[in-house]
């Protein structure tokens, strides 16, 4: 099975940039979108349904921001919108779907980069995420969680860690969080495979950013570690621009 997560920055945009024709020849058997910016009276689905593909989607209340949606070519068990948080559920963060032996959970995390405020917001977001993704992993047979977390892990995630050690995205904190998060018991799955540097999944517009490859790796397909063995393959798929991020992707025996 064939996972893809993208943060589209707009699904009206994306698909005015060829997306939809991107999405035919990747041939994924699921696709998770953040950010997709749109309600779902706003965009015709039966483009995606012409490909094969169910349409979920958890827009935000607030027209025009954030937002999550999962396109499947495989009919799921159960698909649970939102996680039961209002404050959340609101700004439509959380979509998940349950096939025989695990289940895809798509994420769209806060950032803080806006202000103290927002920073706050995210902080309590990752305390209450924590909480959230591990009381599923007791109850679900295998999880793969993946999105925009928003978060920088390591070093060799960011094209200047020296200069961004006081960046929304790269702050102690996050980072630390996300380390914590992972020894509960989920693997990286590109790190899993891939150890190498400038690997990135999101760039500035500014500065001609991208085509430096001055890039953070803030999108991720994150599996609980009882799914190791069947991982296949991971990778980052940079040569689509759609977006200001690029897809991620995850092959899953199933």
């Amino acid at each position: 099975m064939k996972i893809i997560s993208y943060n589209v920055n707009g699904i009206r945009s994306a698909l005015s940039k060829g997306f939809l024709e991107w999405l035919q020849a990747t041939n994924a058997d699921v696709v998770c979108l953040q950010e997709i910016k749109c309600c779902d009276d706003k965009i015709d689905k039966a483009i995606f349904h012409n490909l094969g593909y169910e349409v979920h989607w958890h827009p935000a209340v607030k027209k025009g921001y954030s937002g999550v949606a999962i396109l499947s070519k495989v009919q799921p068990k159960k698909v649970e919108v939102g996680c039961g948080m209002e404050v959340y559920d609101n700004e439509g963060r959380v979509l998940r779907i349950d096939f025989d032996g695990f289940s895809v959970l798509n994420v769209y995390m806060p950032s803080g980069s806006s202000g103290d405020e927002r920073q706050g917001f995210k902080m309590k977001w990752l305390a209450d995420f924590h909480h959230y993704a591990n009381k599923l992993k007791t109850e679900l047979p295998g999880l793969v969680i993946c999105g925009d977390y928003n978060i920088c892990h390591q070093p060799i995630d960011i094209h200047n860690p020296k200069s961004n050690a006081n960046s929304s995205g790269f702050l102690p904190e996050e980072r630390d969080w996300f380390s914590k998060f992972l020894a509960t018991g989920f693997t990286d799955t590109f790190r899993h495979f891939n150890q190498e540097p400038h690997n990135y999944t999101w760039w500035s517009y500014r500065a001609g950013a991208r085509g430096k490859n001055l890039g953070w790796r803030i999108d991720y397909l994150l599996a609980t570690d009882n799914l190791k063995d069947k991982l296949k393959r991971a990778a980052i798929l940079p040569e689509a621009k759609h977006s200001d991020h690029c897809p991620v992707m995850l092959e899953l025996e199933h």
